[in-house]
């Protein structure tokens, strides 16, 4: 029998450093995926695969952000253990999960631009190929999240948003989790991102694309710094032991994944602005304005 049986005004609780944490979050991702919102749709007839890319990009973060203030009021008010709980948490992993494989997705268009930019720019259907890819990872990942409904149901919640101690996700969810969630696309964005980094170091007396290493760069770090960690904490979880006495200890390991939780969330609010600088920069050296000398040396690059 689970020990998580209490009820609702046993386990609630007031956390302030979560909701004002949540709430710092909320502001800042509204305002610039507002803003990169209002930007791609005003310029939507130039669009570009890559803008495709980007404005679900936005949307997934923009989406994420918009259910946050369920998460700001449950930390200080606390919202009752309903079904309505396994939806928000559905829809929060959702989307996250879909700025993570549309961020894969635009390193590996990056990658291909810059490895192979003669085949890039005569490549048809383009756009048509991102909309798809799009669709694919939302379909997908609606699909997972119907499949383990009901590993979030709210017999198995603590709170709104914290499962029981002492029922962790099962293996095969874990497994799922890591390698499909955070192995594969994180292998896709370095490899990427690294063979960009290194084609464009080749030319080191264009400051322009010293500034483009610079952002890919940063967008590595920054996907790795806000997803690693929460996914550390699913396993570290897993594994953790739970003591008889759960209910009045504060357990490191549950901290750490409510803590890597609100890390991960943080990403919705770099992604916009790391983007939008890279997008500008990234087509003024490799798209359909660069001058003809640079274009040489670009498939000269993707020769070696």
């Amino acid at each position: 029998m689970s020990m998580c049986n209490n009820t609702f005004n046993d386990t609630c609780k007031v956390d302030t450093l979560q909701g004002v944490g949540y709430a710092a979050v909320f502001l800042v991702g509204f305002l610039v995926n507002a803003a990169a919102l209002r930007a791609f749709i005003a310029k939507r007839k130039s669009w570009t695969d890559m803008h495709i890319y980007m404005f679900n990009l936005a949307i997934a973060d923009f989406a994420l952000v918009l259910f946050l203030p369920f998460r700001i009021y449950d930390a200080f008010f606390c919202l009752p253990k309903t079904c309505f709980c396994t939806f928000l948490i559905s829809i929060h992993f959702i989307n996250m999960y879909a700025s993570i494989y549309t961020t894969a997705a635009i390193s590996f268009q990056r990658y291909l631009v810059v490895r192979f930019p003669l085949q890039a720019r005569l490549c048809r259907r383009k756009k048509e190929t991102a909309f798809v890819v799009c669709l694919v990872i939302w379909v997908m990942l609606v699909v997972v999240c119907y499949i383990y409904r009901k590993e979030n149901y709210p017999d198995k919640l603590w709170t709104c948003y914290e499962r029981c101690k002492d029922q962790p996700l099962k293996g095969n969810f874990i497994v799922i989790l890591e390698i499909c969630g955070l192995v594969l696309p994180l292998l896709i964005v370095v490899f990427c991102s690294s063979r960009i980094i290194f084609i464009l170091k080749v030319d080191k007396k264009s400051m322009e694309k010293r500034s483009t290493v610079a952002i890919v760069t940063a967008n590595m770090i920054v996907f790795i710094a806000c997803y690693l960690p929460i996914h550390i904490g699913f396993i570290v979880n897993y594994y953790n032991t739970v003591p008889k006495d759960w209910m009045c200890q504060v357990l490191p390991a549950h901290v750490y994944l409510q803590v890597a939780e609100w890390i991960a969330s943080t990403n919705c609010c770099f992604d916009s602005i790391s983007y939008y600088f890279l997008l500008k920069r990234f087509y003024s050296q490799v798209g359909t304005k660069t001058n003809s000398h640079s274009f040489r040396t670009m498939s000269t690059m993707s020769s070696k």
